[in-house]
């Protein structure tokens, strides 16, 4: 249900509502609009509860939720998210474009990709210190010493660091050296990793899984949100289909349809969304068209030589030149890119 104050309701009688929902057993989560405060009063539904609710007198209406993503639903938050770290700003008329290698190889490596994507106008820095891979012989990432060399480059460019984290037990560790916790596609279901990271109280960028649904997705993104945690980004990565001219298909109705649906942000990746390196500007640049949030792109300095996904990453020169394109199609819709 979405309890709607009164015009004029003071943050005491907020918090006095916010506890009599959580009395009642139920979750509360307050959204401070720019007109009026709503409370998402979320968990299992029990007679009487919408009644008692609007008796009180410091409530104008209570509404149901009819999502199946409560917290999610722009039902529950009419406004859009914007999600912050540092420079990178990804919503609110901000498309955020973070860029870097597929993994972290070297400090070299690092630095000078994150130098090049900076320059271009790149305000985060993706690289992968823990990398997931479907062979268990391919190259599995840095770790910790990864995780360092990431930081570095932070505190030399200003770049907001964005980093997968794999399991639970690896969120405190990672929140040390990172700004935005990824959650990948193969871990989109894996809740007990979506609610350790909604714990953690970082941005959290969630990349939706090969074979899911919509639904599945937002559902995946509640877990973070129902923890409290509202810094939370939503990151269309391509879906697996019959299709093999690509190494997924990239369906970018899904950034208006998600925007009609929920109030988190949106970005696009089509560097894993295409796998070719060729096709990676224009699907960005159909990507601002379409209207999304963000970008999330690979770059290497030398792609033919990179440890994973080389085929998809972009060297810094046809970064920038995607970048000048990309921004012209932003300024068209009124946005900044960066």
């Amino acid at each position: 249900m979405i309890v709607v104050m009164k015009m004029g309701a003071t943050q005491e009688m907020v918090d006095r509502m916010a506890r009599r929902i959580e009395e009642m057993g139920l979750k509360a989560h307050i959204i401070v609009g720019t007109e009026r405060t709503v409370i998402a009063a979320v968990g299992e539904k029990r007679n009487g509860e919408r009644e008692t609710l609007e008796s009180c007198e410091e409530v104008d209406k209570v509404v149901p939720i009819l999502a199946p993503y409560k917290v999610a639903s722009r039902e529950t938050r009419p406004e859009p998210t914007c999600v912050t770290s540092h420079q990178l700003q990804i919503g609110n008329g901000h498309v955020g474009v973070i860029a870097g290698p597929c993994s972290v190889e070297s400090a070299e490596q690092l630095l000078g990709t994150a130098q090049a994507v900076k320059s271009a106008g790149a305000t985060g820095l993706r690289g992968g210190a823990f990398k997931p891979r479907t062979s268990p012989y391919a190259f599995q990432g840095l770790k910790e010493e990864g995780l360092k060399i990431l930081a570095a480059a932070r505190e030399a460019t200003g770049l907001a660091v964005v980093t997968e984290v794999m399991t639970p037990g690896h969120v405190e560790m990672l929140a040390k050296y990172a700004d935005v916790l990824q959650i990948g596609a193969r871990n989109m279901q894996n809740y007990h990793l979506l609610q350790a990271v909604g714990d953690a109280g970082m941005p959290v960028l969630l990349k939706r899984g090969p074979s899911a649904t919509i639904d599945e997705f937002l559902l995946a993104a509640e877990y973070i949100l129902d923890r409290g945690n509202s810094q939370v980004v939503l990151c269309e990565r391509g879906v697996r289909t019959f299709e093999t001219h690509t190494r997924f298909t990239l369906p970018l109705a899904t950034v208006p349809y998600l925007h009609e649906r929920t109030h988190l942000p949106v970005i696009i990746d089509p560097s894993h969304g295409t796998g070719i390196a060729s096709l990676v500007p224009p699907m960005a640049a159909a990507a601002v068209a379409a209207g999304c949030d963000g970008l999330m792109v690979e770059v290497h300095p030398d792609p033919s030589k990179a440890l994973s996904d080389g085929a998809q990453s972009l060297t810094p020169e046809a970064f920038a030149e995607m970048m000048k394109t990309c921004r012209t199609v932003a300024e068209a819709l009124g946005k900044e890119l960066g």
